[in-house]
Order: C-alpha cells, then structure tokens, then sequence
C-alpha cells in the first residue's frame, strides 16, 4: 500500500465517492483528524472514509473547495510517468477507434480519469492545460510521459485559464520543444491552421466535430451563416461541403485571418465572406441590409460560465437565437448551439421555443447532438457534460 499521507472524510460523506465521483470538497474532510494545514498544495494522500477504510489515491489542495481529486482506486498507484503512460495509451485507444489520423482531445480530465489534466492531439504537437496543484505537481511526470509515447515537436501548455486561481496557481504559457512550423489539423476532410500559443483555450474545438459533420451534409447548395465562427470549423467545413455561399462572423481579427488561410487550402476562398465585429451588432445590420440565408449557424462562446450569470445567460442565448431566425428563409436550419455547463439541455430548447414566439416562427427541431467520443462522458459526473446542439426547421406560418 502507498505511503501517501492519509486524508480521513467525515461521516457518510464517502457516498458519493463510492459510486464513482472523483471530487471531495474541504467541508467533507474530518479536519478535527486530518486538518487541512498539515498538507501541501498538489501533495498526494489516501483518502480514508470515517471508519478508517481507504477510498483511493488523489491529490490535496488545502486551499481549494474542491480539496481533493481522486486519481485511482488502486492503492498501490505510483504517480510517475509510467501510470501517466497507461492513462493516455487507455485514452488513446478510445480515440482511435473513432478518428483514423492524430488529431483528437486526447484527455479529457476527469472522463479519463485524469482530473485537472487536458491534452488536445494536433499531430506531433500537443497542447495541454493544467488546471490543479495536483497536475501542476505532476506536470514533469506529465511530460516524460508523452515525450515516451509519442516524440511530440512541440508541448505546448496553455496554463492561462482563470480556473487556475482558485487553486493559487499562476497564470502562464510555455512551450517545451520547438514550434517553428505552422500547425495544421484536418476535420471532415477540412484543413486548419491552428494559433496555439495564442487562439481560444488548447487553439481548436474538437467537441463539436459530429455536428459539423452533419452539418456538412445538408449544406450542399445552400447559403450558410456562421456566427462566433472562430477558425471557421462551422463554415469553412460547409464551404468543402458544398454550400454555394458562407458568411462568417467573428470579433477577432486573429481568427478571422486563420479562417480565411483556411479557405484558401481548401481551395473555397470564393466562396467565403468574413465579417469582423460584435455579432450583436453585425447580425441586425445584415438583417437591415435584406441579408438571408438557408442556414443560420448559432455557436457562441459561454454566455453562463457561473451559476450567477444565468438568468443574463439565457436572456443572450434567446436574443441571438431570435436574430438567427429572422435572417432565415422560410424553411431555413437554424444549428443552435451552447457549451455553458450550467445551462441544461432543455433549457437551451426552451430558449429556442422563446425566441421563436417573440418572431412569430415556427421550429421544429428534427435533430440534436452533443460533445464528441474525444470528449467522454463520466456517468458519475454530470459536470463533465456540457455541450448541446440543436438543428431546427424554422419557418413563418401562413
């Protein structure tokens, strides 16, 4: 058994680690046994339930609200790079039964056991966040690891989340490695040049790549429009896909011009417009200037990232989804998306149903999705479940 210090839970808080949980909040730690200020931030311990019987391994941040994030039942784990090689090749192994080439979220936190931790595959460069003492600990185990399995050009870690605060840590970027090469990636036959260092998060968003895909299949000669386009994984992929014409919509210059690189490798630059701004505002102008499309592309940025921001959340997600449907033709698609954890699935759908009384349409939804295999699902964990999509007919009855 390890030698890890101990971390008893008071009474019967145990529950729902047992059925397959991996947080435990200080206010569930007996402190009067295992006080807090014993431990270190990132410091490795067994959790014991309140009759002395070990739980797990995890990691402890006395200063944190979640104070401990479990790692493994087995009592034996070493937390060296060899386990954190087992963890990524089980990872691995999911993803490969899905996507034939390297490009794929290749942890996934707490789905794949590895709390605090994500690394987005880009092929031979991975970018990773860190998001706990625990991990930021572990992170020379972290890198040896993927430097065994995989000789990666580049590791590029994307430490500047503000979760990172909450657990005391710094916010900072580093590349181990050499990025002197662009980065590309390819999704549903499309290629991405991706702004690593710079771009949104880990540079890309593998989670909606089975929406897009669908999308991809009712576009062929339709007019598309893209809103909070990002790199164009919506709209340049319809472009490829066929659609006659793709507007998109975006308030950074940055991601704009890596949309249109995009474009032009995939030979659809003609057929492709971008338009830079809030998309608050640049909607009601093309909605002034008789601006309409067959398909209305709706995947904003989290409106509701607290609890607190929730009944302004839901007001935005009816506003634009209202905009959408207005520069709609009669029989239009509206893809209406949102990756707020806090915002549920029926709520989003409720939000759609609002939006299309206060225009006077009518929407019918005939298809939904949701994160991608890459972005597993822990039953025991509804907070790793966070994206929704929607696919709606909308239409003016007569």
């Amino acid at each position: 058994m390890s030698e890890f210090a101990r971390v008893r839970l008071r009474k019967n808080e145990e529950r729902r680690i047992r059925q397959g949980h991996l947080w435990i909040y200080s206010n569930e730690i007996d402190t009067s046994i295992s006080p807090l200020k014993a431990y270190e931030p990132g410091q490795p311990v067994v959790v014991e339930a309140a009759n002395g019987k070990p739980l797990g391994i995890g990691t402890i941040n006395p200063h944190s609200l979640i104070a401990i994030r479990l790692l493994s039942r087995n009592l034996d784990t070493q937390l060296g790079a060899r386990w954190f090689k087992k963890r990524i090749s089980h990872a691995q192994a999911l993803r490969e039964r899905f996507f034939g080439k390297p490009y794929y979220r290749l942890v996934y936190g707490e789905s794949d056991l590895l709390p605090g931790l994500v690394i987005d595959r880009h092929g031979d460069v991975f970018v990773l966040q860190i998001t706990t003492a625990g991990m930021e600990r572990l992170k020379p185990q972290i890198i040896t690891a993927l430097e065994a399995l995989y000789s990666p050009r580049a590791m590029v870690f994307r430490n500047d989340l503000d979760s990172r605060k909450l657990e005391g840590l710094p916010l900072e970027n580093e590349v181990v490695g050499v990025l002197d090469e662009p980065v590309w990636i390819e999704e549903n036959g499309t290629w991405f040049e991706l702004p690593v260092e710079s771009g949104q998060k880990t540079g890309w968003f593998y989670d909606h790549r089975m929406g897009r895909r669908k999308l991809q299949a009712l576009c062929k000669g339709q007019r598309v429009l893209d809103v909070f386009s990002y790199l164009g994984g919506w709209g340049v992929e319809a472009a490829v896909a066929g659609a006659s014409e793709v507007v998109c919509v975006d308030s950074s210059a940055q991601a704009l011009d890596y949309l249109e690189r995009a474009a032009v490798r995939n030979g659809v630059i003609d057929r492709v417009t971008t338009y830079q701004g809030n998309a608050f505002e640049v909607l009601p102008h093309l909605l002034n200037e008789g601006e309409r499309f067959d398909i209305v592309v709706v995947d904003p940025p989290a409106f509701i990232k607290r609890k607190k921001d929730y009944r302004n959340g839901m007001e935005g997600y009816k506003r634009v989804n209202a905009l959408a449907m207005r520069l709609l033709r009669s029989d239009g698609i509206l893809v209406s998306a949102s990756c707020s954890h806090h915002l549920p699935r029926e709520a989003l759908r409720e939000q759609i149903q609002r939006a299309a009384r206060e225009v006077d349409r009518m929407a019918q939804i005939f298809d939904q999705d949701g994160q991608g295999p890459d972005h597993p699902i822990h039953p025991a964990m509804p907070e790793t479940e966070y994206l929704k999509t929607y696919f709606a007919r909308i239409w003016l009855e007569r």
